[in-house]
């Protein structure tokens, strides 16, 4: 299909009202991160008005897909979905005793069986990448892995922090998307 006629559907879709708008903001992310050489470019700054409308009425778990789709382009993601602060959240979970599993799958749009095996990653690598495609920053990580994955001795906790900061966010959220998609097809 023609990029052309993808911006035509896109539009049909947008016209079908709040039943639709997670399929519409799926492919609207995903037009805008892959555009077409046969769009006119002056047709992005419409896809992306598109996007924001969509993504106001979305749930969260769309919102959590539609990052992860958008992180190929962090400068758009940031446009288009601004940052929920996650980390607080999180954080303030683990300190409290709450269970921190079904927070990380709702916030990365993944099963809380894929969360848990995130979680339960000895090498404590799956939580870097988990908290790369959530965006927190190195702080936040070294908090939430000090009380979620409290194991090992100072190497370890300086291992993880080396791994954090190693991995682009980028490459998280492909390795996340990766995941989400085996986790799928195993089920």
């Amino acid at each position: 299909m023609s990029g052309t006629q993808r911006l035509t559907n896109l539009l049909e879709l947008a016209a079908q009202g709040p039943a639709m708008r997670a399929a519409l903001a799926e492919e609207v992310a995903e037009l805008l991160v892959a555009w077409p050489a046969d769009c006119p470019t002056e047709m992005r700054g419409t896809c992306e008005a598109l996007l924001a409308r969509a993504a106001q009425e979305v749930d969260d778990d769309t919102r959590a897909r539609l990052r992860i789709r958008l992180y190929a382009d962090p400068e758009l993601a940031g446009r288009m979905l601004p940052r929920q602060p996650h980390d607080r959240a999180l954080i303030e979970a683990a300190r409290a005793g709450e269970a921190v599993l079904p927070r990380i799958a709702r916030a990365l749009g993944i099963s809380e069986k894929l969360a848990s095996e995130i979680l339960n990653d000895e090498s404590g690598r799956a939580l870097v990448v988990a908290c790369k495609a959530l965006g927190l920053n190195r702080a936040a990580f070294s908090g939430l892995a000090m009380l979620v994955q409290p194991r090992g001795d100072a190497a370890a906790c300086y291992a993880r922090l080396d791994a954090f900061d190693r991995i682009s966010a980028v490459e998280a959220s492909r390795e996340l998307r990766r995941w989400s998609g085996e986790s799928q097809h195993a089920a």
